[in-house]
C-alpha cells in the first residue's frame, strides 16, 4: 500500500516517470526502509525546496504508523544512466 501510494505520487511529479521505481525492504519488525529510484533531474524534484517535498511524503506515511505500528524511512536514490 505505502509503496503503490510513493510510486503513484513519485510519477505524477517526475519529469521522467517511467524511470520512477519504488521498493520497500523490512529493517525489522517495526521499521521499513521505502527506496525511491529516479532519473538524476527528478531527484531534486522529489526532494523539493529545502525538502519540503520528501518530508510532506513523510508526514503522509507517518500517518500510516497509526493503523500498522510500523515506521518508515524514505530515501531518493539517483539512478545512474
Amino acid at each position: 500500500m505505502v509503496a503503490n501510494f510513493i510510486e503513484t505520487y513519485a510519477k505524477l511529479i517526475a519529469v521522467h516517470p517511467e524511470q520512477i521505481s519504488v521498493s520497500v525492504s523490512e529493517i525489522n519488525d517495526e521499521f521499513y526502509e521505502v527506496l525511491i529510484r529516479a532519473h538524476q533531474i527528478d531527484v531534486g524534484k522529489l526532494i523539493g525546496k529545502n525538502g519540503n517535498m520528501i518530508n510532506s511524503l513523510k508526514t503522509i506515511i507517518n500517518g500510516c504508523k497509526a493503523k500498522d505500528n510500523i515506521s518508515y524511512k524514505i530515501q531518493v536514490v539517483a539512478i545512474d544512466e
